[in-house]
């Protein structure tokens, strides 16, 4: 992130970094999603995208690989 874009930030009075609400498709990526790879990772440090895909196959490929 640019400090250009930070300062626009601070001049719109924004306080903080986290995303805000907007209109559109909801994420598909949330905690409890988060916490569910996280655990598969931790049995098997040696994990391979497409066996993540085969654990999570209501996903996407594209949202496998951006976790």
């Amino acid at each position: 992130m640019s400090d250009g874009m930070v300062r626009k930030w601070v001049r719109d009075g924004r306080t903080n970094v986290h995303d805000e609400e907007r209109s559109g498709r909801p994420s598909v990526v949330n905690e409890d999603l988060v916490q569910k790879v996280d655990e598969k990772v931790r049995d098997n440090r040696r994990f391979t995208i497409s066996s993540l895909f085969d654990c999570f196959p209501q996903y996407s490929r594209s949202v496998c690989i951006a976790l």
